[in-house]
């Protein structure tokens, strides 16, 4: 009886599926339908623009009939003949389709284009390419140069010998009111500092900046740390909040190399005798920018004889340096005129009784030549009371992030890098 009582429940479960399913309904509602959206599938060819071609050759070679710019285009100002030879250009087809749709090139380090193809031609779109900044820490000991320091501090894959360049000379321009790099460095020296590199969705690694430093130079050490002050201004204190920024410069000259110290007895090698020497002189490339030491105003702009083209600056609190064997001086510079520090007044050259280019730099006190490392200059002004304990705290951190182990990227949460270079 229970076997014939089973059977008539299912066959009428049977009947009622039936009903159902012949009237379109379900008594439980609608079964429920997965959409699966399959992604849309590319081909891609690679090729560059060739130089003395232009962008129609090139899509000519893949196969479209030139290149025809859409009227939006037009509006927006795209100008293809002022896209350089060398560019590389990433042409997207669709499985289904014969001819690219879609072009890329990149035509900036945060930005590339695409051209998509419209009824009348076609249109660009400019994609902003994102980078994330991670910290790094590189340290050493500085035997011959700082560049060749940091050369050996890094390798290839933390970042490119041409960013080691770049680190090397920032952190020079950092410390360039209490050491030249050109001449105060003696083996035994050291240095250790944070930078941050980038890195792109792409993968691609580059250099961004200096966050903090320290360096032993000659037994004494100095520090800087980077911080934002109000209206967008930054710089670089030391451990105790005082701006590195001095009234001079140490050196006039960036990129800078040393090729004879100051000497009361020098063999002159055009003039053959033993002659005095007051000043230093600075090896570089012809045209090689010259800044003001420090604020001041042009006292001498002229032809000397022995230093060439000569300026002569005075500064305050009877300071005056002076500029030798100059290329030519900056345009419009006039007698007279007030200079600010790191201003460009002249050009590297080797006028006057010079066997080669290079700059003839003079640092005098009250008439007396004098090294600007032994002057004093006095002291960093600091950071605004108002902003003391957002300084100790920043400090604290990158005091934190420059102690970890050197030579790789170090793992921050994200947001702990206010105000980099990304997008």
């Amino acid at each position: 009886m229970r076997v014939w009582g089973r059977f008539a429940v299912s066959l009428g479960i049977l009947v009622a599926a039936g009903i159902f399913a012949m009237r379109g309904v379900w008594p439980w509602g609608e079964p429920r339908r997965s959409v699966v959206a399959l992604p849309e599938l590319f081909r891609e060819t690679v090729d560059t623009l060739r130089r003395g071609e232009t962008l129609s050759d090139l899509f000519i070679r893949q196969g479209l009939p030139g290149f025809a710019l859409s009227q939006i285009g037009v509006t927006q100002g795209f100008n293809p003949r002022r896209l350089r030879s060398g560019l590389v250009f990433t042409f997207q087809r669709r499985f289904t389709d014969s001819l690219p749709t879609r072009v890329m090139f990149r035509n900036a380090p945060d930005e590339r284009t695409a051209l998509h193809l419209l009824n009348d031609g076609w249109y660009p779109v400019p994609e902003p390419i994102h980078w994330r900044a991670e910290p790094i820490v590189l340290e050493g000991g500085i035997s011959s140069s700082l560049y060749d320091a940091l050369n050996q501090a890094s390798v290839d894959s933390l970042l490119a010998p041409e960013d080691r360049v770049r680190l090397a000379w920032d952190l020079a321009d950092v410390f360039a009111w209490q050491v030249d790099f050109s001449r105060d460095v003696r083996p035994g020296d050291g240095f250790r500092v944070l930078a941050e590199r980038l890195i792109s969705e792409d993968g691609e690694v580059r250099y961004g900046r200096v966050l903090a430093g320290q360096l032993i130079i000659g037994g004494t050490p100095y520090s800087a740390y980077r911080f934002a002050l109000p209206g967008g201004n930054t710089g670089f204190f030391d451990a105790d909040g005082r701006s590195l920024r001095r009234a001079f410069l140490l050196a006039p000259v960036q990129f800078r190399r040393i090729s004879s110290r100051p000497s009361q007895r020098r063999f002159h090698p055009i003039l053959g005798i033993i002659r005095k020497h007051e000043g230093t002189d600075y090896a570089a490339d012809p045209g090689t920018p010259v800044m003001a030491a420090g604020d001041g105003v042009v006292v001498r702009r002229e032809w000397t004889g022995g230093f060439g083209n000569f300026i002569e600056l005075r500064h305050a609190n009877g300071i005056v340096t002076r500029y030798g064997h100059l290329q030519d001086y900056a345009a419009g510079l006039a007698t007279g005129d007030r200079i600010h520090q790191g201003d460009v007044i002249g050009y590297v050259g080797s006028t006057g009784l010079a066997t080669g280019p290079h700059l003839h730099y003079e640092f005098r006190v009250n008439g007396v030549a004098r090294s600007p490392s032994s002057a004093d200059l006095g002291t960093g002004d600091p950071v605004p009371l108002a902003l003391g304990r957002d300084f100790d705290h920043e400090r604290a951190r990158l005091a934190m992030l420059l102690s970890s182990p050197a030579g790789a990227g170090l793992a921050v949460a994200a947001g702990t890098l206010p105000g980099s270079t990304t997008n």
